[in-house]
C-alpha cells in the first residue's frame, strides 16, 4: 500500500513540475531531500513525533528546505498535513523514476575495479541504453574489489556481467554442460 501512496504523489508532483517546466528543478531537489531523509533518520522521527504539532513539522521542514521550490514545498506540507511524511524517500523514487521515464534516461549501476573517467561512462552508457530502450543512463560507479578485471552492469533489474569472473563462470557452465 505505502508504494501506491508514494506512486499517487510522485504522480501529481511530476505533473505539476512539468507542467511548469520545472522538471529538473524539482528532480535535483527531490534528490537532495531523499539523501536529508536517507542519512538523518532522526529527521523522520522528528517528523513523526506526536509530541510536535502538524504546525511545528512545517516550520522544520520549511527552515530544512527553505531554498527549494514552491511545488515541492507543498508537496512536502501536503505530505505532513495528511501525516504520510514516512512516504517521502518513496515518492522522491517515483518521481525520479518517472522524470528519468520522460526524459529517455535509465539510472545504472556500474562495478569496475577502478573509477571510470567521463570518457568510460559515456562509452558506457552509449553502448547499453539502446539495450534497455533509453536514449541515456545515468551512472553510478562503485569500486567491487571482487572483480578480476572488466565491468558488471545493474540497470533496474537487468544485470549485464562482463567481469573477468563472470566470463570464466560461463566458460564453466558450457564445459559442464558439454560434458553432461
Amino acid at each position: 500500500m505505502s508504494n501506491a501512496i508514494a506512486k499517487r504523489y510522485a504522480l501529481a508532483l511530476f505533473e505539476l513540475a512539468q507542467s511548469h517546466n520545472q522538471l529538473d528543478l524539482v528532480e535535483e531537489e527531490l534528490r537532495a531531500v531523499k539523501e536529508v531523509f536517507e542519512q538523518n533518520g532522526e529527521f523522520l522521527e522528528l517528523l513523526e513525533s506526536p509530541k510536535l504539532s502538524t504546525e511545528e513539522k512545517k516550520k522544520l521542514v520549511v527552515e530544512s528546505f527553505k531554498k527549494a521550490s514552491p511545488i515541492l514545498l507543498n508537496t512536502l506540507m501536503l505530505l505532513i498535513d495528511r501525516q504520510r511524511q514516512e512516504h517521502v524517500v518513496g515518492v522522491a523514487d517515483q518521481f525520479i523514476h518517472l522524470a528519468n521515464g520522460a526524459k529517455g534516461i535509465a539510472e545504472a549501476t556500474v562495478y569496475s575495479t577502478k573509477p571510470l573517467s567521463d570518457v568510460e561512462k559515456a562509452a558506457v552508457s552509449s553502448t547499453f541504453a539502446p539495450k534497455v530502450g533509453k536514449q541515456t543512463l545515468k551512472i553510478e560507479n562503485k569500486i567491487d574489489s571482487g572483480l578480476i578485471g572488466g565491468l558488471k552492469l545493474r540497470i533496474g533489474n537487468r544485470i549485464f556481467d562482463g567481469s573477468i569472473s563472470g566470463k570464466l563462470h560461463r566458460l564453466e557452465r558450457q564445459l559442464i554442460d558439454t560434458q553432461s
